[in-house]
């Protein structure tokens, strides 16, 4: 790959990374987007670009790591699809200032931008509240807030899992008095 003109490659990410609006705080969008690398590898003619090595990428709450990430885009310049691969390849990000901040891990997250959808890939892992997702694969819809869970058909797996575990915390009531301990 050539080294080529990297701001309409930036300037997609950046589209890309603040359209994850069902998992950001509105804030999140505004902010400058960061990219640490090792080395970096941009193809504007090819729309793609990838980065190595202990890459972490933030913006606002959003931080992505992994070993690699690669972002594609389509012959428009917008992002297409973010792969972060690592041992695990890590997301996490403020959905809203009065909730936790979501954590996501997977040897391989891919995030679809056209669809807003996050899909993790082997050791598949969502902590959203307390709440606990683990499967081989992972596929989250952030415009409609559905996790989906289950078997990774079709990819080899480090770790084959042929359940999936989730570990779901009971809603307070509100109203209530706490009991006394």
């Amino acid at each position: 790959m050539r080294f080529v003109k990297t701001l309409p490659l930036l300037l997609s990410l950046g589209s890309a990374l603040g359209s994850a609006a069902a998992w950001a705080l509105p804030s999140d969008r505004d902010q400058p987007i960061r990219v640490q690398a090792d080395s970096a590898e941009l193809d504007d003619k090819q729309g793609v670009a990838v980065y190595r090595g202990g890459v972490v990428i933030t913006q606002g709450t959003l931080k992505i790591t992994g070993d690699t990430v690669t972002i594609t885009q389509d012959k428009n310049g917008d992002i297409e699809l973010f792969t972060s691969v690592g041992k695990p390849a890590y997301y996490e990000q403020k959905p809203s200032a009065d909730k936790d901040i979501v954590k996501a891990y997977g040897l391989t997250i891919q995030y679809y931008a056209s669809n807003e959808r996050i899909v993790l890939i082997d050791q598949a892992k969502v902590i959203q509240q307390g709440n606990t997702f683990e499967g081989e694969k992972i596929v989250y819809d952030t415009q409609r807030q559905i996790v989906n869970a289950g078997r990774a058909n079709g990819t080899s797996v480090t770790t084959p899992r042929p359940r999936i575990d989730m570990v779901l915390q009971p809603r307070k009531k509100t109203g209530q008095p706490e009991q006394a301990q």
